[in-house]
């Protein structure tokens, strides 16, 4: 239940400054800066602990301009990361709020390590499709769940109020769409009411809501959900109701490399690095350096949905640096035999042809000739062995894009352009950089969004608390 009521004549036992809904990456950012605007703050959570689809990604934020990224001698800006974005998003971004985004970035990781000692460290030894800079920052496990755990130690540390298994099912506003609270649910069906002068809306996207998706992505049909179930839209319901401009809602992330039937998230670093995709015929289909997110429908189109990601011992290595890889590991997704026809045979796969696909991408890796689909297999080294690998994958909506419209501020707009009076949203609640379809996001535009944005929606709510709201 996601509804607006009137404000009228509703008692609110508790009031806070400044309310934010969910504890993810974007929540979490958002109550440490409003904190540090000084402002009285408290997170609202609907989990037993805070997690949200930040804990399910790899933890990666890309950010310009850094000071991690000048002590590696990495020379980058504001405005580099802005044209990868907008390259990848065919130029279908609002210029203006990517270039605010882009700018904020490196400030942003600045502070939450400097300040709340938030454990990040720049990621090195390649880049994902579209970045032409290292600029991806991330725990050292490069684990999701590893940013929130650093997130919610600052949190704690700054002894900011976090409230869990408190899901927000109604707020409660004037009618210029002013929210004077909100009402939340315990799991035995107790009910609270909070009121607020500013109130940030940090919930996320619309991935596990059926309907929405099936109205506004209607291609994602019976596609795997990777994702926080509680990802049902609220925010993009709340804002309709409030009078709030929605943009790009077809827009999302998917991921072609999804462990099957493990449920676990194989990087596509192994990808840009050198391996390569096959389906069941043991046949490529696609340039696998377009990009993970657009993969993901080329993979669901491939017989039964699922191809087989193929490398070497040195991308192995290159795998063990993420947690989710050695979870796979552990897991028994990995594959791994002394030749090419042996792990063809222990996949299934017809020897024969895999042993053919691997000679044509190591002839082109050598320069000799061009990819039917158009990638370039130079510049890496081929793949080797001694041993080859691989596993099992399929294609999943990782995260919707689209969201409300908010201002370079993180105010929520109007459709005419004018903010609603104290109401902010980021990361997943809000329209994305990722132009209007698949094939606009760009690696780690999810955890740019929730960190600026979270930042930003952090510090308008406190001024705006500081206005009376």
């Amino acid at each position: 239940m996601s509804r607006v009521l009137p404000a009228a004549g509703v008692d609110f036992p508790l009031e806070v400054p400044v309310v934010v809904i969910g504890g993810g990456a974007c929540g979490l950012v958002a109550a440490l800066a409003a904190h540090d605007a000084g402002a009285d703050v408290l997170v609202l959570e609907r989990d037993a602990s805070p997690s949200g689809s930040t804990a399910m990604s790899s933890g990666m934020i890309p950010a310009a301009g850094t000071t991690l990224q000048a002590a590696r001698g990495v020379t980058d800006t504001p405005a580099i990361m802005a044209a990868d974005i907008q390259s990848k998003a065919h130029g279908e971004n609002d210029p203006a709020m990517v270039d605010a985004v882009c700018a904020a970035s490196g400030p942003t990781i600045d502070w939450l390590v400097q300040k709340h000692q938030v454990p990040l460290t720049l990621v090195e030894g390649f880049l994902y499709p579209g970045h032409s800079q290292p600029r991806m920052h991330a725990p050292a496990s490069r684990s999701g769940a590893d940013l929130v755990a650093g997130l919610l130690s600052a949190a704690n540390s700054a002894g900011i109020d976090i409230v869990c298994d408190a899901t927000v099912t109604t707020l409660f506003a004037e009618s210029d769409g002013r929210v004077r609270g909100v009402e939340l649910q315990r799991p035995d069906g107790a009910t609270e009411r909070i009121g607020c002068a500013a109130l940030v809306l940090a919930c996320s996207g619309f991935g596990g809501n059926a309907e929405l998706l099936a109205r506004h992505i209607p291609e994602l049909k019976g596609a795997m959900y990777y994702g926080h179930t509680g990802n049902r839209g609220d925010a993009l319901l709340w804002g309709e109701q409030l009078g709030a401009a929605v943009q790009h809602l077809g827009a999302y992330q998917g991921h072609g490399s999804l462990a099957m039937p493990h449920a676990i998230l194989i990087t596509w670093a192994l990808m840009m690095e050198g391996g390569f995709q096959v389906n069941t015929k043991a046949e490529r289909f696609s340039c696998e350096h377009d990009g993970y997110s657009e993969q993901a429908m080329r993979v669901i189109a491939q017989p039964g949905g699922i191809a087989w990601n193929i490398y070497d011992d040195r991308l192995h290595k290159l795998g063990l640096d993420f947690e989710d890889y050695r979870d796979a590991i552990r897991g028994g997704a990995i594959r791994s035999a002394g030749s090419i026809e042996a792990l063809a045979e222990l996949c299934g796969l017809p020897p024969a042809t895999l042993a053919a696909t691997l000679a044509e991408t190591q002839r082109l890796a050598a320069g000799q000739g061009s990819d039917r689909f158009g990638r370039d297999f130079t510049g890496k080294p081929a793949l080797a062995g001694p041993s080859f690998y691989a596993v099992k994958v399929t294609g999943a909506l990782f995260h919707t894009q689209g969201g409300l419209r908010v201002d370079t501020e993180a105010r929520v707009l109007r459709a005419n352009g004018a903010p609603l009076p104290n109401l902010l949203a980021g990361g997943g609640a809000a329209c994305g950089l990722s132009g209007r379809g698949r094939d606009g996001y760009l690696s780690g535009n999810g955890l740019l969004m929730a960190t600026v944005l979270g930042a930003k929606a952090g510090r308008s709510a406190a001024a705006l608390a500081k206005q009376g709201g």
